[in-house]
Order: structure tokens, then sequence, then C-alpha cells
């Protein structure tokens, strides 16, 4: 049985996410690989604040073992320069024959090419999440860190990596513009959706259950939101004044998630319980649950994990056009919105909210013949180690 070691420094990550560290781990184990977890002690509490996991080895829900670093001198996960206290002691006592590491932009990165020139049999594998939205937005960022440490970095050890994954296309072409990295060594790896919380959804019929608990009759055409309502995804209030202005009154739109204190009041203003509802913050097991009930899912906003999930539960979308996500558009299952503003908004929705239209059922075949299988976790899992 191969052992692959999932190596996740650049910065928290915490038990119970559906981000890619967590759901690879996860379906590597599934697949029957022996797997372990080299982390940071940082976590994300439910606040959304940082805060310390006090474990330093244990057993997570997937049962894997997980090593939680603290970082040297004091230093936080936020600090660009922190280095990880035993982190070559645990390489070497957990053995891989796998590295898959999740961002190169951590000085260990120095430390893990020792490790694999030393270990050649070592297969490795990086993932990239940075790309020039959230990455090198400023001078120092971009010309002293990215153009100078990280890609010095992704130099040094990319003559042992087999690929460098970008998990949106703007992310692959980060890769390639920031760090020059060899094409053909770089290529798209999806994020995606968690193959058993589809299932179970749909086993379940929790979605029935979600719209009878708030009140949205079968008839009803259900638009489902959710996550971090705050200046950079302001667009979600744009959403809720466009479906507030429509005539009909079984188009409707549930929320979730949190908000930002200075759109609470706004937020307030706008849901009232019946066609605009706002549920709060749930969990991301519960947000399959959530997505199972639509008719439509929309993402005015920035990206997030979210719109590979609602892709790979089979749902028809639409979401904001950034160059470098038309990755979720697989034939026709997504309508792209190019303006932030409640009309626009308001026009597309009308285009799509008819059941027994042509548009809908068109995006509906194609989000649930394709988008399972595009975004599923379990294949995800089988191509990120392929040969």
């Amino acid at each position: 049985m191969e052992k692959i070691v999932h190596v996740c420094l650049c910065g928290p990550m915490t038990d119970g996410f559906s981000y890619q560290e967590n759901l690879l781990s996860k379906y590597h184990k599934m697949l029957g690989y022996e797997v372990s977890i080299i982390t940071s002690e940082w976590i994300w509490d439910e606040e959304g604040k940082l805060a310390k996991d006090k474990r330093k080895n244990y057993v997570n829900e997937h049962n894997i073992q997980v090593h939680r670093l603290s970082i040297k001198n004091n230093k936080t996960i936020e600090d660009k320069l922190k280095k990880y206290k035993g982190f070559i002691e645990v390489l070497e006592t957990e053995k891989p024959d796998i590295l898959f590491i999740h961002g190169c932009q951590f000085t260990d990165i120095w430390k893990v090419k020792a490790y694999v020139k030393k270990n050649p049999s070592v297969r490795v594998f990086i993932d990239n999440h940075a790309d020039f939205s959230n990455s090198g937005t400023n001078f120092l960022s971009r010309n002293i860190l990215h153009k100078g440490i990280w890609k010095a970095g992704a130099k040094a050890i990319e003559p042992y990596v087999e690929k460098f994954y970008g998990v949106l296309p703007a992310r692959v072409d980060f890769l390639l513009n920031m760090y020059g990295l060899p094409k053909e060594k770089t290529e798209l790896l999806v994020m995606g959706a968690d193959d058993e919380l589809i299932e179970k959804a749909e086993k379940e019929n929790v979605g029935d259950k979600i719209r009878s608990q708030f009140g949205i009759a079968e008839e009803d055409f259900l638009i489902v939101t959710g996550g971090k309502i705050d200046r950079a995804k302001r667009q979600t209030i744009y959403l809720m004044e466009a479906v507030k202005k429509m005539q009909n009154p079984q188009i409707k739109l549930l929320l979730f998630g949190s908000v930002e204190e200075e759109l609470k009041s706004r937020v307030e203003e706008l849901q009232d319980g019946k066609r605009i509802i706002f549920a709060g913050w749930i969990s991301a097991v519960d947000s399959y649950d959530y997505f199972a009930a639509a008719d439509l899912v929309c993402f005015p906003g920035r990206h997030s994990v979210f719109w590979e999930q609602a892709a790979g539960q089979g749902i028809p979308m639409i979401v904001k056009h950034w160059e470098g996500t038309e990755h979720v558009d697989i034939g026709g299952n997504v309508r792209f919105l190019y303006e932030d503003s409640t009309e626009e908004i308001g026009k597309v929705l009308k285009t799509v909210t008819d059941r027994a239209g042509s548009d809908y059922r068109k995006m509906k075949e194609i989000a649930r013949t394709r988008g399972k299988e595009e975004f599923s976790y379990r294949e995800i899992a089988k191509r990120a180690v392929s040969k």
C-alpha cells in the first residue's frame, strides 16, 4: 500500500472544511492509500477567526493521521517567511511514497527539495491556489515575494515535481507567468464536490426537507446562494434586490453564510422570511443540503469553492465572469454575469427561471449529466496522482 503525505503549510487547515486539502486527502484514503497530513497548528474557529488547535498528533474524522506543527520564533500563520518546528523530522518518520504539497509559497520548500533529493523514489505533486486577483496585488508582494522568493522556491523544487496543478485556469496561468514553470509540467486540477455528501443529500431527499423547513412549495422556483457577504462579495445585495423586483411571487431566494457588519442592515432590510430568506451561518456539510434544495444557484461575486461544489451537485448556475474561472461552464450549465448591477442579474434571472423553458431545461440537463463526473472529488483524487 503506497503512502501519500499531504503537506499543508501555506495557511491554516481546519478539520471539517470542504477545501482541496481536506477532500483530496479524504478520497485518497478511500481509494486505498495510506494517508497522513502535515500542517500548521493554526485553524479557523467557528467565528471565522484564527485560533490554535492544541492537538499535535491525532486521527481526524476521515481516519487520517494529522501532525500539527508550531511555527518557529512565535510567528503567526500570517507571517510570510515563517518556518515550522520539526517539519523534516516528521517527514522522515512518515516515509512517503507520494508527497502532495498544497501551495509552494512557504520557506520550508527548500527542506522538501533536500528530502526528495535524498529520496529520489518519492513522487511529488504541488497544487497552487494563488492567482493575480488574490496574490501579488502590491509591489512588495509581486516583486519581492512572488517574483523573488516563491519563484526561487518553485524553481528549486521543479526538477523533482511530476506536476504543478493550478486549481483554476487563472492559477495555472499564475504558475506559468509568475514563476516561469515549464508548460509540460503544469495543468489544471479542478476543485470539486464531496461524492459522499452528494449521494447522502440525494438519497435522503434532504432538499425537499430544506424547502419544507423554509416554507418553499414544490412549485416555487428556488434560487440558493451562500458564503461570506462582505465588501468583496457585496454583489449578493444586488441579487437580493433583483429577486425582490421580480413580478413572479413563486421565485424565491434562500441565502446562507456570514454577513460583514457594515452590510447587515441592508441584508436585514431586504430579507422578508418569505420570498427572500436568510438562514444565517451553516456548516460546510449542511451546504450540500441547501444546494440540493435549489432549482438554480447564483454566485454574483468573487469565486469560492461553492462554485465547483454546486457544479458537482449537478445544479444549473449563474456566476460572475472572472477571467480564468470559465472552467465551471462545461457546455451550457452556466450563465455568466459581466456587470455588477441589480439590473443585469434581473435580466439573466428572467431568462432562466422558467422550469418549462428551453433555456432552463438545457442548463439542467448539462449540469446533471456532466457536472457530477467533472467535479467529483473521487475522480479528481484519482487524476491528482495518476502516472
